[in-house]
């Protein structure tokens, strides 16, 4: 599948995609390739493989990708509140090791032979936390589970994580919210984008990263003045 996506680009396939991909299941698997014809019965057969029926597609991606959280976070303020990162909510055509690009305005599609090494909200509640950390100027960052007694989350909507016309996109809503009283005490929107060098996943990556690095510190920065 990762190699016809290749192929079509943004996972679009051809109708001699599909008389291929049935070509070579069928000299695979005889059992399964020769009970669908053409293209309509190419696509039944993927749909079947996806369900277990016939299992010959690659169980992981090409290549996994991490982001970094950026080192030298340079802030004036500082805290001693002990602050909560939880899972940024995301829809679930996000919330997913998938890496996303948008061909389009209305269409949604991943990058092939790539992936996360976690759901990209986790990947980034774990980078987020380490920005915080990396400024030197919290007494206490931490995730749900460790115990802390907290003064204040920090709210994540992940609204774009995306390649987008050749621009890696970050796009946050972000809430500080009192862990106290349950009151925001502050929100915004904080939306970054990073060139991407070419099309190829490792360029696309680095595009990303970049971009996120630029939110988080943004992010890092208004939230020690906002506590």
């Amino acid at each position: 599948m990762a190699t016809m996506m290749a192929k079509t680009g943004w996972g679009r396939a051809r109708k001699s995609d599909w008389m291929n991909m049935r070509k070579d299941i069928g000299k695979a698997h005889p059992q399964c390739g020769s009970r669908f014809g053409g293209a309509a019965g190419a696509a039944a057969l993927v749909s079947l493989l996806l369900l277990g029926g016939c299992a010959v597609l690659p169980k992981t991606p090409d290549s996994i990708y991490d982001l970094t959280a950026p080192q030298d976070v340079s802030v004036r303020a500082g805290t001693s509140a002990q602050i909560l990162v939880p899972v940024p909510a995301a829809l679930a055509s996000l919330d997913t090791t998938r890496i996303a690009a948008r061909p389009t305005p209305a269409e949604l599609a991943y990058l092939p032979g790539a992936a996360w090494p976690d759901t990209l909200p986790r990947l980034l509640q774990a980078r987020l936390m380490e920005t915080l950390q990396n400024t030197g100027r919290v007494k206490a960052v931490g995730l749900p589970g460790q115990g802390l007694l907290i003064d204040y989350q920090i709210v994540l909507d992940v609204r774009a994580f995306e390649l987008r016309n050749g621009v890696a996109v970050a796009d946050f809503n972000v809430k500080l919210l009192n862990d106290r009283n349950g009151r925001v005490v502050a929100s915004r929107v904080v939306h970054a984008e990073s060139p991407v060098a070419s099309n190829d996943n490792a360029a696309i990556v680095a595009g990303l990263n970049q971009a996120m690095d630029q939110a988080f510190a943004e992010i890092a920065s208004w939230t020690l003045t906002s506590v």
